[in-house]
């Protein structure tokens, strides 16, 4: 089998935040007017998961970095020695306002909250837009963000690379081949814990010289500052107002190759039979049921999906199947009407019962650079595979979920096309409301 993914395991931190100043103008002038055919770029976010998005960006042919923004100048100092031709900001309206003209596309790789703010108004720009995943916060920015690409006509990826490895690669062909027949039912799980269970600290810290708390929160409501990690760098994950927890952070990567292999669109209901979120935080140990309408390449008129985080998991006789006595932190195990494959994250599937696999052979296909293909689509050369149009789906399928955890043993029915449950309590963190002096156009 070949085998040649571009990139090896990285964290999948993202750990900066971004924001800042007045409404950028609008703008459909696209790259045609950059020089000898380079991509001019900026990138939202210096650290953590924009560093690996910025320096794998960079390491494309013909990519100039123009501009590096974030609200942290102490995360800069790196990317300050890498691009010392790069502009650096640390309002992110600034840079779009200042640099309109100079740059091309640009990586949102920021705290969740603020990907649709800034993804939506770089493409009101004409920039080609790089998005970490979630694709957004919420679900109504997840659609608007998936709209405004097709309207602008730019190029789109969301970050969700293991997208493009073999592996994933190969294990949506062996969906897609009926290895092991038609699936019956599908358990996928992360033992990541964003959540916490306590109560937010009743406490002001003074915030650190060269960061911008303000800029940080973004569209969200004002609050006092809280150190020691407890918003930045570190666990904006675990707050509901700033992450997604441990299914927005992973859920898109590890239902991924369900959604390509399967075919699957849009879940018709969901229910959460984990612990439900307190006022502050995200649960720990979630357990959330999809159910999907069927596609030709499952066994009955409904699929469900099962996921799992934290100390949750498969139950023993789902797990007995894969001929495991445990599992891998993370993955997928799918139930065929022939035999069950055990998918784990970034790595090959393995398919029991073993003797009737034994002499099966992967299908010859090769990973793909994520990041590259990005880049040669804005130059007009490629087309990217998780674009938005394909990216936003997902990620609001991922998010119907987060909301169902907020209501607990409650089956939710979920109606897509209109971005409406069938309670009315629950569709209130559809659309959230953004802070006076933050409105986005365009995300209205």
């Amino acid at each position: 089998m070949e085998y040649n993914p571009q990139y090896s395991r990285r964290s999948l931190l993202k750990l900066i935040g971004t924001s800042a100043a007045s409404a950028p103008f609008i703008s459909t002038r696209l790259m045609a007017q950059s020089p000898a055919n380079t991509v001019r770029h900026a990138s939202f976010g210096a650290d953590g998961m924009a560093w690996a998005d910025l320096t794998q960006i960079a390491n494309c042919p013909n990519v100039e970095i123009v501009a590096i923004c974030d609200v942290d100048l102490t995360r800069t100092v790196e990317a300050r020695k890498k691009f010392p031709k790069a502009r650096i900001y640390q309002d992110w309206r600034e840079l779009l306002d200042k640099e309109e003209k100079n740059i091309d596309s640009v990586n949102v790789s920021t705290p969740d909250h603020m990907h649709a703010p800034i993804g939506v108004s770089a493409m009101q720009l004409g920039k080609h837009v790089y998005g970490q995943k979630p694709l957004a916060h919420d679900l109504h920015e997840v659609r608007r963000m998936t709209q405004l690409a097709v309207e602008k006509k730019v190029v789109t990826q969301m970050g969700i690379q293991c997208h493009a490895t073999a592996y994933y690669r190969i294990a949506a062909q062996v969906m897609k081949d009926g290895v092991i027949g038609k699936i019956k039912e599908v358990h996928s799980w992360c033992a990541k814990s964003w959540g916490d269970t306590s109560p937010k600290p009743d406490k002001t810290d003074s915030v650190p010289e060269d960061f911008d708390w303000n800029l940080w929160l973004g569209v969200c409501a004002d609050r006092p500052f809280i150190g020691g990690q407890y918003y930045h760098p570190g666990n904006w994950r675990k707050r509901l107002d700033f992450g997604t927890g441990t299914l927005g952070d992973m859920g898109c990567h590890i239902f991924d190759p369900l959604f390509i292999g399967l075919g699957l669109g849009a879940p018709v209901s969901v229910r959460s039979e984990g612990p439900p979120p307190n006022q502050w935080n995200w649960a720990l140990d979630g357990k959330v049921i999809y159910q999907f309408k069927g596609t030709p390449l499952t066994a009955g008129a409904t699929l469900d999906i099962i996921w799992y985080d934290g100390a949750a998991s498969p139950p023993a006789e789902i797990i007995a199947l894969t001929g495991k006595k445990g599992l891998p932190q993370s993955g997928s195990i799918l139930v065929g009407t022939e035999g069950v494959m055990l998918l784990p994250h970034f790595n090959l599937p393995e398919f029991s019962p073993e003797e009737k696999f034994k002499d099966y052979k992967f299908p010859k296909i090769k990973g793909l650079n994520h990041w590259g293909q990005f880049i040669d689509a804005c130059r007009g050369n490629d087309k990217t595979s998780a674009d938005f149009a394909y990216a936003g789906p997902l990620t609001e399928a991922i998010l119907v979920g987060g909301i169902a955890s907020r209501f607990q043993n409650t089956t939710l029915k979920w109606n897509s096309p209109e971005l409406k449950f069938d309670l009315a309590d629950a569709n209130a963190f559809v659309h959230k409301d953004y802070r006076d002096g933050w409105k986005i156009p365009g995300l209205g």
